[in-house]
């Protein structure tokens, strides 16, 4: 019974057919303020911390549960809403992108989705190479992307910029639609029930008007888009996973103003380059000035915009870097949180050699 009533809340068969240990309570987390959590069960819903366990196993916040997370939870005998996270279960997806500004952590964007709606608006939010760094990691995540190009109704050239979102999709399904008809719709089909969807992109895009939509009622607030360069001057600031209701289960996700690339999958979002490259004359081709360079010569017959190199250029490089940096620092917190600084580490050293001799 307990199972049969978390399927409705996208439970997976291979969390379900688990043997867990006695006590403990399966749950999905459905909203989070700061350190609280919202734990939907098969009884109710009630609020959570992460135990001191948990914590002490989490090195950063990717560690951490996120809200769409299965976990595993235990009665607090002193609040009978209250509940300690013991354990968060394997996820099936996973959205990170790089911390915004200089900090080189992983930041969780949407966690056990199925299917990621990228939404660009057809107004002056229109950028291709923004939209390349979306598809990089949206089909890294391991979640279905979906492109909806909103505002359908603003602009001129909508067949032109449905062909250029097209090529460059890398399979993905390619969406228009406008709030202000029933266009909307063509969402639908891929809202299906039990199944969890995000929505993703930029501020005043139109994601959290969609979801209203979805909804059938105002579930998060929308203000009105500045002229000047298209942007909205409000953002969904927090993270909630709503249950639609056509059984439909969707997480909205705050507006960004950066998607610093952690990890991607360019062989997916570059395949056109990917396939491109191995016809190259040098395994090791730069795509630069080699002879022999079937890009550049693509490049140069009209094939393939100097652009779309310049943005896997882009890409690829900024993904080694955060890369590196993100594990530098990961290792840099193993090491603090084993021996307190790098510091008090070294003095450490220092101390048994003394010992030792």
């Amino acid at each position: 019974m307990q199972n049969k009533q978390l399927k409705a809340w996208g439970l997976p068969t291979n969390l379900a057919d688990q043997t867990y240990p006695r006590g403990l309570i399966m749950g999905r987390i459905v909203g989070q303020n700061h350190t609280m959590y919202k734990v939907k069960t098969a009884a109710n819903e009630r609020r959570a911390t992460v135990s001191g366990h948990l914590a002490n196993l989490a090195i950063e916040p990717q560690d951490y549960p996120a809200v769409g997370d299965w976990v595993l939870l235990r009665e607090d005998t002193a609040s009978a809403d209250m509940a300690m996270i013991e354990r968060r279960l394997p996820r099936h997806s996973l959205f990170l992108r790089k911390a915004a500004g200089r900090k080189s952590t992983a930041q969780i964007v949407a966690t056990n989705v199925d299917t990621v709606f990228i939404c660009m608006a057809l107004d002056k939010n229109y950028n291709l190479n923004r939209l390349a760094r979306y598809l990089v990691v949206a089909w890294d995540s391991g979640a279905m992307p979906v492109v909806v190009l909103t505002k359908a109704d603003l602009t001129d050239q909508l067949a032109q910029q449905v062909m250029q979102v097209t090529q460059i999709a890398a399979g993905a399904q390619v969406v228009t639609c406008s709030v202000t008809n029933d266009t909307w719709r063509r969402i639908l089909p891929y809202v299906q029930p039990t199944e969890t969807v995000a929505f993703i992109g930029s501020s005043g895009v139109g994601k959290t008007t969609l979801i209203n939509q979805l909804m059938g009622e105002q579930v998060g607030q929308t203000q009105a888009v500045r002229k000047s360069d298209a942007r909205g001057r409000h953002t969904t600031t927090s993270r909630d996973l709503l249950r639609l209701p056509n059984g439909g289960l969707v997480i909205d996700t705050p507006g960004m103003r950066e998607l610093s690339v952690l990890n991607g999958d360019f062989k997916t979002t570059f395949a056109d380059l990917e396939d491109l490259a191995k016809m190259c004359k040098f395994n090791d081709c730069t795509h630069t000035s080699e002879p022999g360079c079937a890009v550049q010569a693509a490049i140069q017959a009209g094939h393939l915009s100097p652009e779309r190199l310049d943005s896997y250029r882009q890409l690829s490089e900024e993904a080694t870097t955060n890369q590196a940096l993100h594990g530098k620092a990961r290792e840099d917190a193993k090491l603090a949180r084993m021996f307190g600084s790098k510091k008090q580490m070294k003095a450490m050293i220092r101390e048994r050699r003394k010992q030792r001799r």
